[in-house]
């Protein structure tokens, strides 16, 4: 705050003409002071807190882990498809990358945002992935928990377990694409510390940082788009 302040009056000096006499000292001190006292009244006025619209905030500093920021952290909310988040650390960790899947009828048949699979298309592990996380593909996310889980259940059981192991104690999953379910929660708080996991493995960094990418649906080409608006 000093150094700012300090800054502000350098400024303010330097376009503002000041004339000073030895009879005038007293005066010219109480006019600083005075000038001072704003200055210092106005940035106390500018740190007030952010306006933001979201129910729920956190802003953390992944080397120290100190909380920057909150607002409502520690409020369980429904975490909607920032539960693609998990489904992918899960699949990072318990999958062949390289695997040929066919897409069910299930998982093709999957409301939502899709990355636009149809029942028997053939398609990698890895390019689910990309379509998860680039499309924030509810198909893709339904056949990765059939695939790795042997079903939607089995694969919430996987990721409720790997909450527990990262210290999430107030997140509970039960679908892999975040579809509105009242037992299917989080916090602000403890999604940021799944975040700041998640982007410790180097696959999914790579994954969530590309702005496009070529994946092959029955061996044909598809260029996909992220629809994160932060990385344009």
């Amino acid at each position: 705050m000093k150094k700012k302040v300090i800054a502000i009056i350098v400024i303010l000096l330097m376009f503002t003409p000041i004339i000073s006499f030895a009879d005038d000292e007293s005066e010219d001190d109480n006019q600083f002071e005075e000038i001072l006292g704003e200055i210092q009244e106005a940035s106390a006025e500018a740190e007030t807190e952010p306006i933001i619209n979201s129910k729920s905030a956190v802003v953390i500093d992944r080397e120290s882990k100190r909380i920057l920021y909150s607002k409502n952290a520690n409020e369980k909310r429904a975490m909607a498809s920032t539960t693609k988040i998990m489904t992918c650390l899960i699949a990072l960790e318990n999958s062949k990358l390289d695997e040929i899947v066919t897409v069910s009828e299930k998982s093709a048949s999957t409301g939502g945002s899709r990355l636009g699979l149809f029942a028997g298309d053939k398609i990698s592990i890895n390019d689910l992935l990309y379509g998860l996380m680039l499309r924030s593909g509810n198909d893709a996310a339904m056949q990765i928990a059939e695939t790795i889980g042997g079903s939607c259940e089995n694969f919430a059981k996987m990721m409720n377990k790997k909450a527990r192991e990262i210290g999430l104690k107030n997140t509970n999953f039960v679908t892999p694409h975040g579809l509105d379910n009242e037992n299917h929660y989080t916090t602000a708080y403890e999604l940021a510390l799944l975040t700041d996991y998640a982007l410790n493995n180097e696959k999914f960094a790579e994954i969530v940082s590309c702005k496009k990418r070529i994946i092959l649906i029955n061996k044909q080409q598809r260029e996909i788009y992220n629809t994160n608006e932060l990385l344009r």
